[in-house]
């Protein structure tokens, strides 16, 4: 069968290889591979900046934001031929350190996890992957256009829930959240606060076209400049960009309370001169909270299924940008200045 496949460290390595039928370890469910969405951490596996193949392996199969259909499944997988699903990316350390073993392997602590795709396993970009069941998730029928999207929306789903029980430590009713970036992580924050009722502002630098409409189309104000002129004084900021410029307004322009989000990773490549006794004074003065967040383990999958399943199908199917055939590959690495979000289709 063919898959994507790229060589860690190696820059424009990846290409489309004939590899092995997926093997019965790898998981009792054999499933059809429909769609497989492009995101930034692929772009950096082609750069060589990151990624682990396999054990034994030179060649790592690409993809970790998946959709197929099931082929096979056993009668206890709660799982039929047909049905749609999406794979959850991470798996828990072997040994397991203690966040694994409670099942919160999105907060591993000594970073032995594996991640499809990403670390030591191969991911979903492939005419046919298995998985084990407890690492399967059901996408409604109505999502089959747009289910490539439950993976980042995990992302944000375990963001939202993180900032909600950040502010269950004292009496807390945000009423006013602010989201830096357009892209698709950054418009299914989006999604996410505007179904919390909450009065929402994004933040990006593109002026015209799909990102701002997108944004005033959901029913929430779209923004160019600065953090201060976006939102100030918001009660929750999710960062998906990792600007540092726009990291720091975000620490310095919340209200008293406010919490901040970091899902974005900065390149780490500019300086940018801090003011750090005024920022400390201030995050102490005024009871704010910055964290990070990234992956997430199968509750937040479920509640992102959920919360695209309560989006418009329109709305989600317009993020999609770009949808280009498996021989097309190329074109979905790299970046449209006005685009979302980029997919790889299999035909079958």
């Amino acid at each position: 069968m063919r898959a994507l496949t790229a060589e860690p460290g190696k820059s424009e390595s990846v290409r489309i290889d004939n590899v092995s039928e997926p093997q019965a370890e790898d998981g009792a469910i054999l499933v059809e591979t429909l769609v497989v969405g492009v995101c930034g951490t692929d772009i950096e596996i082609m750069e060589g900046h990151y990624g682990w193949p396999p054990p034994g392996c030179s060649r790592l199969i690409l993809g970790h934001e998946s959709l197929g259909r099931v082929l096979e499944a056993p009668p206890e997988a709660s799982l039929a031929p047909g049905d749609l699903v999406v794979g959850i990316v991470r798996r828990p350390d072997p040994i397991p350190c203690s966040s694994c073993a409670a099942g919160e392997w999105d907060m591993c602590r000594n970073g032995l996890f594996t991640e499809r795709g990403i670390k030591h396993r191969h991911g979903y970009c492939s005419e046919r992957f298995r998985i084990e069941p407890e690492y399967a998730v059901r996408i409604p029928p109505h999502l089959e256009r747009v289910g490539m999207l439950a993976e980042p929306a995990s992302v944000m789903a375990k963001a939202w829930e993180h900032v909600e029980r950040i502010g269950r430590r004292t009496r807390w009713e945000p009423s006013r959240a602010l989201v830096t970036g357009a892209g698709p992580m950054g418009l299914l924050a989006t999604l996410m606060a505007i179904q919390r009722g909450l009065e929402v502002h994004v933040l990006d630098r593109v002026t015209q076209g799909t990102k701002p409409d997108l944004v005033r189309d959901i029913g929430a104000a779209y923004h160019t400049g600065t953090v201060a002129d976006a939102c100030a004084g918001a009660d929750v900021v999710i960062e998906c960009t990792g600007v540092g410029e726009l990291v720091l307004g975000a620490m310095r322009h919340t209200a008293p309370g406010g919490v901040v989000c970091l899902t974005g990773i900065s390149s780490g490549k500019r300086e940018i001169s801090v003011d750090a006794a005024a920022l400390n004074r201030s995050m102490v003065l005024e009871n704010d909270v910055v964290f990070g967040s990234v992956n997430a383990n199968r509750r937040h999958y479920e509640a992102a299924v959920d919360a695209l399943g309560q989006g418009d199908p329109t709305w989600l199917d317009r993020l999609i940008t770009r949808r280009v055939s498996l021989d097309e590959w190329s074109s979905a690495f790299h970046k449209e200045p006005a685009g979302v979000k980029s997919v790889i289709e299999f035909s079958h």
